[in-house]
């Protein structure tokens, strides 16, 4: 596993560099959340695992999230599905990026973003594979994992016909199963694929 540190925010020259990331590109519904975090002090002792979200357990990534929000400056900016639907994901997920970093509450000098595209008006860089190689980008994935995993738990109260609890909203075999049998809601995004082929279906 790749072990994340903190050598772009030193190369960057800056002392508050944010790392932002996103989560919930794939999903056929929900949000998708982007997360901002600065380190204030780059000497901290980190006694938890952080690293690319995706590369690690439930039960790590919770361990990790409560270090990371009580040691670090963060915030969370997300996209609506309407707002996915009218401007694309790709924008979404940039412009929900951009709306982290706004919402900090110490300005960045610099943003290390994870890809290969910077969000408009963002000053700083963008590093592929980032999440792994950037600790404040790898924090910021699993301040936005976390996070949008109990939006689709708590949504999945209201509405417990789709499994988002465990899919999280990901085209899974069976929450493909229950949008046939149940249609979509106001939290779907109409523009991915299988939702538009449903509806497409539907208006025959």
């Amino acid at each position: 596993m790749d072990t994340p540190n903190f050598s772009f925010e030193q190369e960057s020259g800056f002392t508050f560099v944010a790392g932002c990331d996103e989560a919930g590109r794939g999903p056929l519904c929900g949000p998708v959340i982007a997360a901002a975090v600065i380190f204030p002090d780059k000497n901290i002792s980190i006694p938890v695992l952080i690293t690319d979200s995706k590369q690690m357990n439930h039960k790590n990534r919770i361990i990790a999230y409560d270090w990371i929000i009580k040691n670090t400056i963060w915030a969370i900016g997300q996209c609506s599905a309407a707002e996915i639907d009218e401007i694309n994901i790709l924008q979404a997920s940039m412009l929900a990026m951009k709306r982290a970093v706004e919402s900090l509450a110490t300005k960045p000098e610099f943003c290390l973003v994870d890809g290969n595209k910077m969000p408009k008006n963002l000053i700083g860089r963008a590093i592929v594979k980032g999440d792994s190689k950037s600790i404040s980008i790898a924090a910021a994935s699993i301040i936005a994992k976390e996070t949008r995993d109990k939006i689709m738990t708590e949504l999945a109260y209201q509405f417990p016909q789709y499994g988002w609890d465990k899919n999280a909203g990901y085209p899974t075999a069976s929450h493909l199963q229950a949008i046939e049998k149940y249609g979509i809601n106001q939290h779907y995004r109409k523009t991915y694929k299988p939702v538009r082929e449903l509806l497409e279906k539907k208006d025959k």
